[in-house]
C-alpha cells in the first residue's frame, strides 16, 4: 500500500440536494465507487482506498443526511431516495464501466444501482447485506441512534464507544472514523454528522424485484457473526443471481472489511481478478 493517496473534495446537486463526494484521482483508470452504511460517510473507506486506487478511479461518497452532504427537508431517507442521488452523480460524472462496493445500507443502494441500470455496471461488491431489511433490523438501529442522541463530551468519549461497539476493528481505523464523523454541535458536545431524520428511511425493506435484473458479476461478502443475511437470503441470491459469489468471513460482524481489512481486499482482488482471466 502507499500512503500518498490524498483526496478532493469534490460536489455536485442532486434532486436538489449538495451531494459532497471524494475523488481519490487515477482519473484514467476504471471507476470504482464506495457507497458507506447508514450513519457512517465517505471516509470509512479511508484505511482501503489506497489498496484500491493503485487500479481504479475511486469515488467514495457522503450519502444524502451524512458526512459533508446536504440534509433533506422532508427527511426522504429510503433506499430509493439514496440510489436516485447516486444515479445523478454516475451520469453527471459520465461513469460506465462502473465497480461498485457497498457496505451495508449501501450495499443496498450499489445492488439498485445494478438492477435499474445493467449498462452502467462491470462488477458489484456487496458488503454484509442482502434485498432484505427485516424489522428486527431497524428497530435496533433506531435503539442505538436514540442513545447516541445527546452526543459525547469528547472525542475521547466517543471513541470508547466506538470501540465497545466494534470490538474487532483497529484502533487507527476506529479513530478516523470517529474524527472524520464527527462535528462539534452549538453546545459543545461531540455528535455524528448526520441528519437525525435518516432513521426514518431505516424501515423494513425488500428489493427482490430489481436485484432479481442485475447482470453484472456480484460478490456478497457477509460477516459469519452478523444475522443481517440469513441462510435462506443466502439461498435465494444463489438461485437469483447464478453469476453471484457469496462469501463468508469467519469470526467478522457487519464491517469485515473495518475487522480484517486486508483479507477483505484479498477476496476483492480476487474475484476483480477473476472477472479480468475470463
Amino acid at each position: 500500500m502507499t500512503a500518498t493517496v490524498q483526496p478532493v473534495d469534490k460536489f455536485i446537486t442532486a434532486n436538489g440536494l449538495r451531494i459532497h463526494y471524494l475523488d481519490w484521482g487515477n482519473a484514467s483508470a476504471p471507476p470504482l465507487m464506495l457507497l458507506h452504511g447508514i450513519a457512517r460517510m465517505a471516509h470509512s473507506f479511508d484505511h482501503v482506498v489506497p489498496h484500491l486506487a493503485k487500479n481504479f478511479h475511486v469515488i467514495a461518497v457522503d450519502m444524502r443526511g451524512h458526512g459533508d452532504s446536504g440534509w433533506h427537508p422532508e427527511g426522504a431517507y429510503m433506499v430509493e431516495d439514496y440510489t436516485s442521488d447516486i444515479e445523478v452523480l454516475i451520469e453527471q460524472l459520465g461513469l460506465r464501466n462502473l465497480v461498485l462496493w457497498g457496505a451495508s445500507t449501501g450495499g443496498r443502494v450499489v445492488q439498485m444501482i445494478a438492477g435499474r441500470h445493467p449498462d452502467w455496471v462491470s462488477s458489484v461488491i456487496v458488503e454484509d447485506v442482502g434485498p432484505e431489511r427485516p424489522a428486527a433490523i431497524s428497530n435496533r438501529r433506531g435503539d442505538r441512534m436514540a442513545k447516541e442522541a445527546n452526543g459525547w463530551a469528547s472525542l475521547d468519549e466517543m471513541l470508547v464507544q466506538v470501540k465497545a461497539e466494534n470490538p474487532r476493528a483497529s484502533d487507527a481505523i476506529l479513530h478516523n472514523l470517529a474524527q472524520q464523523g464527527s462535528k462539534k454541535r452549538d453546545d459543545g458536545r461531540i455528535v455524528w454528522k448526520r441528519d437525525p431524520a435518516i432513521l426514518k428511511g431505516f424501515v423494513p425493506t425488500e428489493l427482490w424485484s430489481t436485484v432479481r435484473k442485475i447482470k453484472a458479476p456480484i460478490i456478497y461478502v457477509l460477516g459469519g457473526i452478523s444475522n443481517i443475511v440469513p441462510p435462506e437470503t443466502q439461498q435465494e441470491l444463489r438461485s437469483a443471481l447464478p453469476q453471484s459469489q457469496l462469501v463468508m468471513m469467519p469470526g467478522l460482524g457487519h464491517y469485515p472489511s473495518d475487522e480484517k481489512p486486508e483479507e477483505f481486499l484479498g477476496i476483492v482482488d480476487r474475484f476483480l481478478a477473476g472477472l479480468h482471466n475470463r
